[in-house]
């Protein structure tokens, strides 16, 4: 199928764009998932705002506590950015794990987390790291935290007439781990999770739910595993294409155990 008709428009200023954006536009950053459900019209905007001339918006800096990272910024500039080597090594871990390397050359950390698509990884290492997510209108810009940023299905505390400018990641001495199941390497993953045990414990499971979600239960619960794979029944799981209800609690639990296993 093609995608239906609409407006393009590719700004080459943040404000050009912020002014563009609103409740019939789409904001197009790598467009690797957009593309896709424009073509099976499951998205129709009316108008589509490229991003990709403006500068400002990608790149990865030391915020001193923290790292910054821009909404531009692709997967494989992170996959090889020494910052992100020395204070995110959870990314080391999970970003391989993201679809394959033409995707990776294209698709930014912005557009996954502004589409928050429930099986997308990015969520859940945001979850995990408790990043901070800054979104910009004409007027105003501000901070949110990716613990209140993902609400449901393809649902963010982003306004229509906003855009994910950066995302903030706190330096942290926590160990991590990472693990996700898919039926072949860059497939969208069947169950996954990721974890940061540190001052706290968080862990964040994708493609079981409606969204990218922390577990309470879990989290309490780690180091001792078998009490934490107990406490997943907290989890709603939801059905997919790859697997029903029943498979998603058990697949849960094993990247959970598999996470822990391999945490460094």
């Amino acid at each position: 199928m093609k995608s239906a008709d609409f407006r393009y428009e590719c700004p080459e200023t943040l404000a050009d764009a912020l002014a563009l954006i609103g409740e019939d536009a789409m904001p197009l950053a790598g467009g690797q998932s957009l593309m896709p459900m424009m073509n099976f019209r499951l998205a129709r905007p009316e108008l589509l705002v490229d991003l990709n001339r403006i500068t400002g918006l990608s790149g990865v800096t030391d915020g001193g506590d923290h790292i910054r990272i821009g909404a531009m910024t692709r997967y494989s500039d992170l996959m090889g950015d020494p910052l992100i080597a020395d204070h995110v090594p959870l990314f080391g871990k999970a970003l391989p794990h993201i679809a394959h390397a033409a995707i990776r050359n294209r698709g930014t950390i912005g557009g996954s987390v502004g589409l928050a698509d429930p099986a997308a990884e990015m969520p859940a290492l945001l979850l995990a790291l408790g990043a901070v997510i800054t979104v910009q209108s004409a007027a105003t810009s501000r901070d949110i935290p990716a613990d209140d940023f993902f609400l449901g299905l393809y649902d963010t505390a982003r306004e229509p007439d906003e855009l994910v400018t950066d995302i903030r990641i706190p330096k942290s001495d926590a160990r991590f781990g990472f693990y996700e199941l898919a039926r072949r390497h860059g497939d969208y993953a069947m169950a996954g999770v990721a974890v940061a045990m540190g001052d706290e414990t968080r862990a964040a499971f994708f493609s079981v739910s409606d969204r990218a979600i922390r577990v309470a239960g879990v989290e309490e619960a780690l180091p001792d595993v078998d009490k934490a794979v107990a406490s997943l029944a907290e989890i709603e799981f939801a059905a997919d294409q790859n697997a029903g209800e029943d498979m998603k609690r058990h697949l849960a639990g094993v990247v959970l155990r598999r996470a822990i296993g391999g945490m460094a």
